[in-house]
This record gives C-alpha cells, structure tokens and sequence, in this order.
C-alpha cells in the first residue's frame, strides 16, 4: 500500500514537501525548521556513510539478516510476532547475531528512518520499536504535514529534544543516503518484498516464528 505512496499523496503532501518528496523536511503546519532552505537543495556530493545497525554477538554461531520497511504492514507484525521473540530466545542468548537493514520504497519510510537514527545507537532499537507498535498510529496516508507531526510526537517520547528532531529531519543528504542505501542492498541481495530474511546467506520470505525456529534450531545442531 504504501510503497507507491508517493503517487497517492495528493495537493496536501505536495504542498508539505515542497514538490520535492525525498529531500525536503518533514514539517508541522506553520514550522519552519532550522536548515529547511537548504533541505529543499539537492543532496551534496558527500553523503554520510550508511552502516546498518545490529544487536547481540557478531561471533554468535547463526547470524540473520532482516530487510524491512517502517511502512510495511506486515514488518510490523513480524516485529510483534516474531522479531521479540527472536531477541530473547536467541539474540540474547548468544545464538544469533541480528542486523536490521532498512528497506526504503516511499517518502513516509524514509521520514521514519531518519527519526529512527536520530538518536544514534542508544536509542535506534527503542526508536524501531515505537515506529512498528504504532505504524497504524502515526501514518496518515491522506495528510503527510500530521504523518510528520506524529513522527515527531514520537521522537519527543523516546526523548530526543526539538532541536535534535529540526536537524535530524531537515538533513537533506541523510535522505538520500538512506535512498541510496536501500536501493544498494536490495539491489545486491535481489529482495523485491519486505520483510525479507536472509540467515547465514541465504533468503528466506516472511514467515511465523514456529517455521523461523525450526531453521535456526537446525542450524545451531549443525
């Protein structure tokens, strides 16, 4: 639904992107953030390096690998289905090394990647957690000035400041890093579908966590 968002936005989205959906700020009614000017520009020639970010042991015995998007239904439910308990059955434990690669297919995703690294390691987990438990809360396909209003609601909850939100979400080449990013990694590993996971290397489609299990345990016997 909201991988082609872009084309179903209407005059309101336009109006609040500046025509420009991929570099400009996501904006309140009636705030102008600190750098918004220079948001509209193209992105400069030196874009900040994008690395994924990961949770428990690199040298765990079994690592996987989740592509997904901030605005696929369906990555939110693997999140609340599947993701936690993967985290405490095996990441925790030491049996998984996890890395979450962000998938970027619409403007909204992208918004929420931004957010989502704003507060730097410490807090992106937290930050993704929120984004998936309330996905239905905070995208408004039909109204992109309160989707981006609701995204800073959440960053204000997970404790990041105005100031932090203003350069975080006005920061025109970290847009399109994280665009060029996802197209990259997709483009590599030949993931069309979100969410994808790829266990030791290899690409599995979305599944429950009973299945995931399964693959794992058999792994770590073997």
């Amino acid at each position: 639904m909201f991988r082609m968002i872009s084309l179903s936005l209407g005059l309101a989205a336009l109006a609040a992107l500046g025509g420009l959906w991929l570099t400009a700020a996501p904006q309140a009614p009636g705030l102008t953030p600190p750098g918004a000017a220079q948001a509209q520009q193209a992105a400069s020639d030196a874009l900040p390096e994008i690395e994924p970010y990961a949770l428990g042991d690199p040298d765990a015995p079994v690592t996987v690998e989740e592509f997904a998007s901030f605005t696929c239904g369906h990555c939110g439910t693997f999140h609340d289905e599947v993701f936690k308990r993967l985290k405490s059955e095996y990441v925790d434990t030491g049996k998984v090394y996890f890395i979450y690669r962000e998938v970027y297919w619409d403007p909204y995703a992208i918004w929420a990647g931004m957010l989502a690294r704003c507060g730097g390691e410490t807090r992106f987990f937290g930050v993704v957690s929120m984004l998936y438990e309330k996905q239905k809360d905070w995208i408004d396909p039909k109204d992109a000035a309160q989707t981006a209003e609701n995204l800073r609601r959440i960053g204000r909850t997970a404790g990041l400041s105005e100031s932090q939100l203003e350069d975080c979400l006005s920061d025109a080449d970290l847009a399109t890093a994280l665009r060029d990013y996802s197209e990259r990694v997709t483009s590599e590993a030949g993931v069309n579908a979100t969410p994808t996971l790829r266990i030791d290397g290899e690409l599995y489609k979305n599944m429950r966590y009973r299945q995931l299990k399964d693959i794992l345990d058999e792994k770590l016997a073997g």
